[in-house]
């Protein structure tokens, strides 16, 4: 009996125990805040300032965007340029052998039979560098009876003619050329000035009068 009695105390005195490390202790409220939330004004300032950083961005882009369309039109330019003026100076350096080639066939005057083949191999030479020159778009600047242009002549002389206008171009000493559109070098003319008016003598006064 005395030892059931013992086991019976044990047994009651253990279960508490047992109990209570069975029993998840209760937490502690968790008294400190996690963070202060953001009040309305400072969501408003982030806000701005979002905007601000997007709208600096979309600046940046459409200068980037701009930038590259005026890339690629300036560098089509240059090609359309490159294409148009390529000949520029092989078309210079033709200019002195047309010129001979004309002074030449000026110069063959007379009816003997050799000035006459060599005339009519002259012509034959010029009207070939005539359909060369329209191909690739290669204009003779002849300005005779033009008004002087200063962008395309070179007025070598100035003289009063009798019935023409002033300012006048009255003689072409040497055709011009331009290759589309860009002069390649101006013709040398001779321009019409106004006549000079006569001086007119002051009255002479008779002092004994």
């Amino acid at each position: 009996m005395s030892k059931d009695l013992e086991n019976t105390e044990t047994q009651a005195a253990t279960e508490p125990q047992a109990t209570a490390e069975a029993t998840p202790a209760t937490e502690a409220p968790d008294t400190e805040l996690s963070g202060q939330e953001p009040t309305i004004e400072q969501l408003q300032a982030k806000l701005a300032e979002a905007e601000k950083k997007a709208q600096e961005n979309w600046d940046k882009a459409v200068r980037t965007v701009a930038e590259m369309d005026n890339l690629r039109k300036r560098t089509q330019r240059d090609l359309e340029s490159a294409h148009k003026f390529a000949l520029e100076n092989f078309a210079k350096a033709l200019l002195p052998v047309l010129d001979s080639l004309v002074l030449g066939l000026q110069a063959a005057t007379g009816d003997s039979p050799e000035v006459q083949k060599f005339r009519e191999g002259s012509e034959l030479t010029l009207k070939q560098f005539e359909t060369v020159f329209d191909k690739f778009h290669i204009e003779a600047i002849d300005p005779l009876g033009q008004p002087f242009n200063a962008d395309q002549h070179q007025a070598m002389m100035m003289q009063e003619i009798e019935g023409a206008a002033p300012n006048t171009v009255v003689n072409v000493f040497q055709k011009g050329y331009q290759l589309n559109g860009r002069l390649l070098r101006p013709a040398m003319v001779v321009v019409a000035k106004a006549p000079q008016k006569p001086a007119v003598n002051p009255p002479i006064i008779d002092e004994q009068a």
